[in-house]
């Protein structure tokens, strides 16, 4: 039921995009868009505090058009790694990617699959 909830969605929202309509749908920490974000804000980090993490200010869409949310501090999650928010084009649409995901045992950024990764900065 559930796969074909998910079927019927896609063929909506490509539907939609196509007539020009923008859509958006969330899952798992991606939100979709067919309109282009505004280009980012500048906004002024606060010094570190221990035990949170910096959420960057970022657009969000509230599926009838952009808006901006500043940024705040969010509690650190042990076991997981915080990404900041950001938009990234992906064929015909944009894509919102972030916020907390599983697998940063040390804590130091990386997730876990990348800690012993040559290019990691962090590596012992």
């Amino acid at each position: 039921m559930l796969k074909k909830t998910i079927i019927a969605l896609a063929v909506t929202a490509s539907t939609l995009g196509a007539m020009g309509v923008s859509t958006q749908a969330v899952a798992a920490n991606v939100t979709v868009v067919t309109l282009a974000p505004p280009a980012p804000r500048a906004e002024r980090a606060p010094a570190p505090r221990r035990g949170y993490v910096w959420a960057p200010g970022f657009w969000d869409y509230n599926g009838r058009s952009y808006v901006w949310r500043t940024g705040h501090w969010e509690r650190e999650r042990p076991g997981y790694r915080f990404a900041r928010s950001e938009w990234v084009q992906v064929g015909d649409h944009y894509e919102r990617r972030g916020g907390w995901a599983r697998g940063d045992r040390d804590h130091d950024g990386v997730a876990n699959r990348y800690d012993s990764h040559p290019n990691n900065p962090n590596r012992n």
